[in-house]
């Protein structure tokens, strides 16, 4: 089932936390793998990283923010790898803030990457798709970054929330719009992850108070959230799409 080989997959945010994560699994599984984000720096040590394994990866600068720079990036990627036939729209931010204590500035900085961002990149990766022939083979996979805060209020993250929520309900449009194209899309919603982004906080007073609330004392690990990533980019997933997958260890109960 996570056979990848015949996979050209394009992830987004890949230069640190789920986003690496994810690009090295899909090269372990076989997969041709773009790395896209915007420190270019740190995806050339990934792709080095994962070179080292006997995978194959190329680095792509990417804003997710900006139409043009998507555009080229999959231009780059199918230039080197040939058709992606695989997309993790996983680039995002957060901004934790009281909605009265936000800026709007902020407010629409983390739309433009956490919903923006991911619309242009979904629909980038379709349209590639069907010129490039999955109305025919079905073999079109785009997978979204959601939260669990896409269904559930996250303390003092609004914008994240709504950003997520959006995130989510994307997914099932997108789903049904390209249902003929031969394209799945679903949608993996993560409970709290221990990444380097928010390894400091989890380690605060607060956020152990957080960890301590969950029903098995712990926070997620990236790595859990592999085996459903890698189902749902594969061959396997012909008929999954339109999913919301809760991924999140219990935390919401």
């Amino acid at each position: 089932m996570t056979d990848l080989s015949s996979r050209a997959v394009l992830v987004t945010g890949a230069s640190s936390g789920l986003g690496a994560c994810f690009a090295r699994a899909a090269a372990r599984a076989g997969a041709a793998v773009a790395l896209a984000a915007r420190r270019a720096d740190r995806l050339k040590d990934l792709q080095a990283e994962i070179a080292a394994e006997g995978g194959r990866a190329i680095p792509i600068e990417m804003d997710v923010a900006d139409e043009a720079s998507v555009s080229a990036g999959f231009d780059s990627a199918q230039a080197a790898l040939g058709p992606v036939n695989s997309v993790v729209a996983n680039a995002g931010l957060n901004v934790p803030s009281s909605a009265l204590g936000l800026p709007i500035t902020e407010f629409d900085k983390l739309m433009d990457v956490n919903l923006r961002g991911v619309f242009i990149t979904a629909r980038e990766a379709a349209k590639r798709m069907i010129a490039n022939g999955s109305p025919t083979s079905g073999d079109g996979r785009i997978v979204l970054v959601g939260s669990v805060g896409s269904h559930r209020v996250l303390d003092r993250l609004v914008a994240y929330n709504t950003s997520k929520a959006a995130v989510l309900m994307m997914g099932k449009a997108l789903a049904k719009e390209w249902a003929l194209k031969g394209i799945s899309v679903n949608t993996v919603c993560p409970g709290w992850i221990a990444t380097e982004l928010n390894s400091e906080w989890l380690a605060s007073p607060a956020g152990r108070a957080l960890i301590a609330s969950f029903p098995r004392k712990r926070a997620m690990q990236a790595e859990d959230l592999l085996p459903i990533v890698m189902l749902l980019l594969s061959d396997a997933a012909r008929t999954i799409t339109g999913g919301a997958f809760e991924l999140d260890d219990g935390q919401s109960l």
